[in-house]
């Protein structure tokens, strides 16, 4: 009896399926900070790029040629 209860132990591999599925679980978020990480830094640069842009652009529109938001009339 004791011999098929070690053998039913020793079989199931429900335990090493789940331990797998973590381990993968951990591997892919540990690559998604990595690549978030590098990521960042040009994000921040391309939206620093966008904002004196659009700065430049309204300063310019503003000092243009002064007209009002509605039409005439």
């Amino acid at each position: 009896m004791l011999r098929k209860i070690t053998a039913k132990f020793l079989k199931d591999e429900s335990g090493a399926t789940a331990i797998e599925y973590g381990l993968i679980a951990a591997l892919v978020s540990v690559a998604a900070i990595g690549a978030l990480g590098t990521m960042g830094d040009s994000l921040v640069n391309i939206f620093s790029t966008v904002s004196t842009e659009l700065e430049t652009a309204t300063t310019a529109a503003g000092s243009g040629s002064g007209g009002g938001s509605g039409s005439g009339g």
